[in-house]
């Protein structure tokens, strides 16, 4: 682990961004093993696709942008760090979401390269807030500037997993799923469909 964190430190846009890059590809293995049926083959070239746009905007996008945040609000002090968390959100989110679902459009060959961002951009943004200002303020207030994107790519694994999910299928569809696998909206929706309120 020394010899990873010396190295991370000599070469910290090498290292980040091959980790980064690396998960986002990894990511996409993932979720069509989750959601194929069993024996059917990996689409390769949607992984290729998926880790182009990992490894030559993602990766560079973060790494830069977490080194420019931190320098405009150096340290760990709660100020500064509410302040990076809200700055990420509301700048950083957007231009990473959008460069997700063009980026891929793109790539596929899609005649409107804007449709699944028109569609998926305002449930994904909100996915994410939730999801990401936890991860962001334990970013930076614990982690070491130097290996912040790759802490980042660690947690991006799991999210990029997510938006390769919802982008082959309809975003209705899903959050109707996520909200039923809630206990609490499950029975509500459950209720709904018992009859007329009575009352």
């Amino acid at each position: 682990m020394q010899a990873f964190l010396r190295f991370t430190k000599r070469h910290p846009w090498l290292t980040n961004v091959a980790i980064y890059g690396s998960l986002f590809s990894c990511a996409d293995v993932v979720q069509q093993q989750l959601s194929k049926d069993p024996g059917d083959a990996i689409d390769f070239r949607q992984t290729a696709n998926v880790g182009i746009v990992g490894f030559c905007f993602h990766a560079n996008f973060n790494f830069f942008w977490l080194r420019y945040i931190e320098g405009v609000f150096p340290g760990s002090a709660p100020r500064n760090v509410l302040r990076k968390v809200v700055c990420d959100q509301m700048l950083a989110a957007p231009v990473t979401i959008s460069a997700f679902y063009t980026g891929l459009s793109l790539l596929d060959g899609e005649e409107d390269i804007l449709k699944d961002l028109r569609e998926k951009f305002w449930p994904t943004y909100k996915s994410g807030v939730v999801c990401w200002t936890l991860i962001q303020m334990v970013n930076f207030s614990l982690v070491p500037p130097y290996i912040r994107t790759t802490y980042i790519g660690l947690c991006a694994f799991l999210w990029t997993t997510f938006l390769c999910y919802i982008r082959n299928r309809d975003i209705e569809q899903v959050t109707s799923q996520l909200l039923a696998a809630l206990p609490f909206m499950g029975s509500r929706q459950g209720s709904g469909n018992e009859g007329p309120d009575k009352r």
